[in-house]
């Protein structure tokens, strides 16, 4: 029996690790990694919500398995995540595409091995998504992409309720995991070699709020930093509201989580936030950056940014750049607006029109890239320490890491270099990367 699997991941970092999970329960049951979908016995699609064309992109994949079942129909084709978490979703693909064996959301992926077993033996579609789960399951197996580096998610879900955000219906409310369940699995990773974790949630910075014990993120961090061989803790993703003085100061005094914050701001506008449904103003953001900054030396703060949302004026946009340049974020995930059906946003009569969108991320972009030039001006001719990750995908013969505050560094060396952490003097500082040499 040809017990192979492909699993192709749309969107975050958290879908990314839901894979890991999915991979690491397939490969408890015997199963082995195929990397050509056409020759896996089990393909399974996870998905993404956040955007439209994540959506689009999805759907044109299973399209394409219409031909790939034909020639092997023992096939098993399963589609999981955000998108299943959307009944409109769920309806269409059980109306239209016919070649799906397996559906599940977010909120049942522990129940994919039942599931999976259930599918094979009726040899019938399965379609099975929870509306939410208020307990985050642990033990489950889990295959990491890097032996040295992963991902370790704290908690699930988010409260906010942004206007124009789906995923506090795709991905339920906020719960936090016992912080003894993550030391454990942080401190069985490092027993194998882990050098590095990124500290996972829709807003880590909530961390707690939904226990009774007063323990909070600033205290996770604390209580990591303390695991012996642990080398860097990362984590993302901060919401601004709740990025308080207690976590600056953790970032401060653990010397093992990195100088970099990803802050995702999405406008300069109060205008604008306030109809996003933010919960704070530009002056708060432009306050907090300067505090990061003075207290976190070397920090690198990253953001995201959406253009063109609903009643955004040509005003509006201007405050965006404004901020951007005033705050100097290292790099930036820049979005155009794109409506999702369910959230309050997609209702507002006054979208902007498509053009003006493009016209508006372009030179949003523009900024951006000037600034990151800038940016990584400052690194040259410094050493640093680089965990070198893999070789790199665009400098042939180059091996590709990254510093503590992220920043990509492209390196000579060899294979037995990948996984450790390495000291580079930086011989160039180019817009998007860092060149450097090993001393």
């Amino acid at each position: 029996m040809n017990k192979t699997y492909k699993i192709m991941t749309f969107g975050c970092q958290m879908n990314e690790n839901d894979s890991e999970k999915l991979a690491g329960m397939l490969e408890h049951m015997g199963y082995i990694k195929e990397e050509d979908p056409e020759k896996a016995s089990i393909v399974l699609m996870n998905t993404c919500a956040v955007r439209e064309n994540a959506e689009e992109r999805v759907f044109g994949n299973i399209g394409t398995f219409k031909s790939i079942k034909r020639k092997n129909p023992e096939m098993i084709l399963g589609v999981c995540g955000c998108m299943m978490q959307q009944e409109q979703v769920v309806n269409k693909i059980k109306k239209t595409y016919r070649q799906v064996d397996l559906v599940f959301g977010t909120h049942n992926l522990q129940e994919f091995p039942k599931l999976l077993e259930e599918c094979q033996e009726q040899r019938k579609r399965v379609v099975e998504v929870w509306d939410d789960n208020l307990e985050i399951p642990e033990d489950i197996p889990t295959t990491h992409k890097y032996p040295f580096k992963a991902y370790v998610s704290i908690m699930k879900g988010c409260n906010n309720f942004c206007s124009y955000c789906i995923v506090p219906y795709t991905r339920g409310r906020e719960v936090s995991r016992n912080s003894e369940n993550i030391i454990k699995e942080i401190t069985a990773l490092v027993q194998k070699g882990c050098l590095e974790v990124t500290l996972l949630g829709q807003n880590v910075n909530s961390y707690g709020n939904d226990q009774e014990n007063d323990y909070h993120f600033h205290d996770l961090l604390r209580e990591i930093n303390q695991i012996e061989g642990l080398r860097r803790i990362r984590f993302m993703t901060s919401h601004p509201k709740d990025l308080s003085d207690e976590v600056i100061e953790a970032i401060v005094a653990c010397d093992k989580v990195c100088p970099a914050v990803h802050m995702a701001f999405q406008s300069g506008s109060n205008r604008v936030l306030k109809r996003m449904n933010r919960k704070y103003t530009r002056e708060h953001i432009l306050e907090l950056t300067q505090k990061i900054r003075a207290r976190v030396p070397g920090v690198a703060i990253t953001t995201d940014i959406i253009v063109g949302f609903p009643g955004e004026t040509e005003e509006d946009f201007q405050d965006t750049l404004d901020l951007v340049k005033k705050c100097h974020f290292d790099s930036a995930f820049s979005f155009i607006y794109s409506i999702r059906e369910g959230t309050p946003a997609a209702t507002y009569e006054d979208q902007v029109p498509e053009e003006i969108k493009h016209d508006r991320m372009n030179r949003l972009l523009d900024v951006l890239h000037e600034l990151s030039q800038d940016g990584n001006a400052g690194y040259q001719d410094q050493i640093l320490e680089v965990l070198v990750e893999e070789w790199s995908k665009h400098h042939p013969g180059q091996l590709a890491g990254r510093t503590a505050s992220g920043k990509l560094v492209n390196l000579n060396g060899t294979a037995d270099d990948i996984g450790k952490i390495i000291k580079v003097k930086i011989t160039e500082a180019k817009r998007f990367s860092l060149e450097g040499v090993q001393i």
